[in-house]
């Protein structure tokens, strides 16, 4: 399960902000996670409890948002919704897609105390 050790890293990241803006706890963390990330959120959320156990964001509630997979066709030249990793082009059914987004996980937004 690598959601732990993702989780561990986000936890990592609170307390630097903690250190660095001069909050000393979280009450609440929204994760932005992409559909396309292999992340999966029942398991951040299990996690998360576990992890912020005895930390400044120990009782804090987690708010995931998901992004939707995005790429940049190359044949079509054009912007197109993905539902899977390295899947075709919807609009002309090619496999020449960049992914441009849907893979990112990152500490969007936190309300601190």
């Amino acid at each position: 399960m690598h959601e732990m050790s993702l989780t561990e890293s986000v936890v990592e990241i609170l307390c630097e902000e903690a250190h660095r803006q001069g909050f000393s706890r979280v009450r609440t963390v929204w994760l932005e996670i992409g559909e396309l990330s292999g992340v999966e959120p029942d398991a951040m959320e299990f996690c998360f409890d576990v992890v912020t156990r005895g930390t400044l964001a120990e009782g804090a509630r987690l708010e995931i948002v998901r992004t939707a997979g995005q790429g940049w066709c190359l044949a079509c030249e054009k912007d197109v919704a993905l539902a899977e990793r390295f899947g075709a082009c919807p609009e002309c059914g090619g496999h020449k897609v960049q992914m441009t987004a849907g893979d990112e996980m990152r500490v969007k937004e936190l309300e601190v105390e």
